[in-house]
């Protein structure tokens, strides 16, 4: 029993390592479940967030992979990774979503994913809506961020990040592991009722997905400053 209680107090802390975010553990049937009450790292540092993307996790070669397969940078899926779940494949949020990617049960379900703690299939699931939400906004960063977040029904209602608190962190916080800084350049100290809607050709070079004449493959790229379409 002594053991037990030490192993949960290990568990916990490096939890509260990992995740500034609120951090706590159920007994559901007789078993401890950790939870968080929102994406994992909301709370931690740009400086903090760029320092981990540096080091390897567990899970990078299952991210390469699913990058691969799904024509996305894998440093974009390791920075949602980062920010969702701080690489805990046991996460579960508040709201239910699960696992490395944070799988909300509809989104897993859409991603025929059968085991959501399963850091292959989570992360193949998580890419995916990655590359679908890429897609639906043309190579929009910053919307596709706040899809992942808030949905694609907040995210085209304001035509833009919407004015969630969490959701506008969630965005900063996402481009900062992912760029090593926000390049946010205004936009969330607005008031509650506007929203950030994108990155000026003066603030910011945008990011567009071109496609390879030669491989016929679909590349992130933000070379040239030209405004990024949708792909047909």
């Amino acid at each position: 029993m002594k053991a037990r209680a030490l192993l949960l107090a290990g568990i916990l802390v490096a939890a509260a390592v990992a995740s500034p975010a609120e951090v706590h553990v159920v007994v559901r049937n007789g078993r401890h479940v950790i939870y968080n009450e929102g994406p994992a790292n909301l709370g931690a540092s740009e400086a903090w967030l760029a320092a981990r993307m540096l080091k390897s996790s567990a899970y990078d070669d299952l991210i390469a992979a699913a990058a691969r397969e799904n024509s996305v940078d894998p440093k974009l899926v390791k920075s949602v990774m980062l920010i969702e779940s701080g690489f805990n494949p046991a996460a579960i949020s508040k709201k239910g979503a699960r696992g490395l990617m944070q799988l909300m049960p509809e989104v897993a379900a859409e991603h025929g994913v059968s085991d959501v703690h399963d850091p292959r299939q989570n992360i193949a699931a998580g890419t995916r809506q990655l590359s679908r939400l890429m897609s639906y906004y043309g190579g929009d960063l910053v919307k596709s961020l706040a899809a992942y977040n808030a949905g694609e029904a907040a995210v085209d209602r304001y035509a833009g990040v919407p004015p969630y608190a969490e959701t506008q962190l969630y965005v900063r916080k996402a481009l900062a592991a992912y760029y090593g800084k926000s390049t946010l350049g205004g936009g969330f100290g607005k008031p509650s009722g506007e929203t950030y809607r994108g990155i000026s050709a003066e603030e910011g070079r945008p990011v567009s997905w071109v496609r390879d004449a030669r491989t016929n493959r679909v590349t992130l790229t933000t070379k040239g400053r030209s405004a990024p379409r949708r792909l047909g």
